[in-house]
């Protein structure tokens, strides 16, 4: 499968799909996203995660198979931050599943659905969603192949309130954590 991170939150899977790209302006220090796919998909409506118009349309067939399981984007039931979906993809036999800006530790039923992922995409920079030690334990029960760190801040670029990705890595380091990918 392949994967392209375009920043943030904000992935291209292959030619046919982008999930949750940015409005231009919404995270500090990113260049406006201009790409195109056959399909786009948010996991909510936040205009760091809901950008379709910087996203061109094209004609064609999205061959990618998309569960949604909804999630909340805070510990408090959506009570602070509302919903969040989390997609799991799968194509060719293979599964990825990007968390969106999961709020809270996954429930049994979310759990099961997310496990076993080929590639698991997770929010990491803590504030909005899930911190780092969160993030390290949904690792550890939902066992991916491939850990994909998102939604965090860099030397140039994210949220001040958000953690770097550095904390994250280096509690995977310390745990023996799989196979952790920066995308840049």
């Amino acid at each position: 499968m392949k994967i392209e991170y375009l920043g943030h939150a904000c992935f291209k899977l292959g030619d046919a799909l982008v999930i949750d790209p940015y409005k231009d302006g919404s995270v500090p220090g990113l260049a406006p996203l201009r790409t195109s796919a056959v399909k786009v998909i948010c996991s909510h409506g936040h205009a760091d995660h809901s950008g379709v118009e910087c996203v061109n349309l094209q004609p064609g067939e999205c061959d990618f198979e998309i569960e949604e399981v909804p999630s909340w984007h805070d510990d408090k039931e959506g009570a602070l931050r509302g919903p969040n979906t989390i997609f799991v993809i799968k194509k060719d036999g293979e599964k990825l599943v990007h968390l969106g800006d999961l709020g809270h530790f996954p429930t049994d039923e979310q759990l099961m659905k997310i496990s076993g992922a080929d590639y698991l995409l997770i929010p990491v920079g803590g504030y909005y969603t899930i911190d780092a030690e969160t993030a390290v334990k949904i690792c550890q029960a939902a066992h991916p192949k491939h850990i994909i760190p998102m939604h965090y801040r860099t030397a140039t670029s994210g949220y001040p309130q958000l953690d770097t990705v550095e904390r994250f890595v280096g509690l995977c380091d310390v745990l023996g954590l799989g196979d952790i990918a920066l995308l840049r």
